[in-house]
């Protein structure tokens, strides 16, 4: 294995609350992760005991990232990734799913989380023949993300960008769209990008419990409607079958007949 690199920041400076649920920790508790607080397990049981549910779409998120992966390096061909707002680790990330099939692959990992950062060694692991690397880095703020990026990925290659239940933590949807628009911008033809949150429109239960988490206190993560979802794609060419719930993007052959829910998704190629 490879010695792992991040980008240093300001975040692994900062406190680490753990008087407040936080949503990549209650993510990771509905993921069967074991790096959360006792705060995140009684807010994640709370919104679990009105929606059960998200259980279902926790893990049906990462499964579609799985098969997004999957599918840019066997169909694709890429070999490069930069994943935005990763999260803590958990099984199957980008990498390790990435380089299983392709060692040379090159992936950077973007967060500004500081329990995320501290546990960056954990995630940071590459084989030899590829190269992972953190950046410390807000996506809001994506002129640093990508001069950071630049440092590990080649900007004159194809690269796959993943923004996974990421773009509901940007309140304002123009906002979000822009930050779309110039990382998708900074990327070369034949890159990919690849999109998926959750969504209003197919299951009202989950709605009425995201809403009350937002009304919580805690860190707000807006649902939008499958339209709203798939204008981040404007401009680029849809694979089949377009952005669809997560259950449906290219299940995988043999397995249970899925069923729609409130997380929808999708990958596009950079023209």
């Amino acid at each position: 294995m490879s010695d792992p690199s991040t980008t240093p920041g300001n975040a692994t400076q900062q406190k680490i609350d753990t008087s407040v649920p936080h949503s990549a920790r209650i993510w990771n508790y509905w993921l069967g992760g074991k790096d959360n607080y006792p705060v995140d397990e009684q807010a994640g049981d709370a919104y679990t005991a009105v929606f059960p549910g998200i259980v279902t779409i926790a893990r049906s998120s990462r499964a579609f990232l799985r098969r997004n992966i999957t599918h840019l390096v066997t169909e694709a061909g890429i070999r490069q990734f930069l994943d935005i707002g990763t999260g803590l680790p958990t099984a199957d990330n980008t990498h390790e799913v990435a380089q299983r099939i392709a060692p040379e692959t090159r992936i950077v990992y973007v967060d500004n989380d500081p329990m995320v950062l501290a546990h960056a060694r954990a995630l940071l692991y590459s084989t030899p023949e590829g190269a992972t690397a953190y950046i410390d880095a807000d996506v809001l703020d994506p002129d640093a993300v990508l001069a950071a990026a630049s440092e590990t990925l080649d900007f004159d290659k194809p690269i796959a960008l993943i923004l996974s239940n990421i773009l509901g933590h940007i309140p304002d949807y123009d906002r979000a769209r822009s930050v779309v628009s110039r990382l998708v911008g900074a990327l070369p033809s034949g890159s990919y990008l690849s999109v998926n949150d959750g969504s209003r429109g197919v299951d009202p239960e989950f709605e009425r419990a995201q809403d009350a988490y937002n009304e919580s206190g805690a860190a707000p993560y807006v649902l939008r409607t499958v339209d709203r979802i798939t204008a981040f794609f404007d401009g680029l060419e849809l694979v089949e079958p377009g952005v669809v719930p997560v259950t449906l993007w290219r299940p995988e052959a043999g397995a249970e007949a899925p069923r729609p829910i409130g997380e929808h998704g999708g990958l596009a190629r950079k023209p």
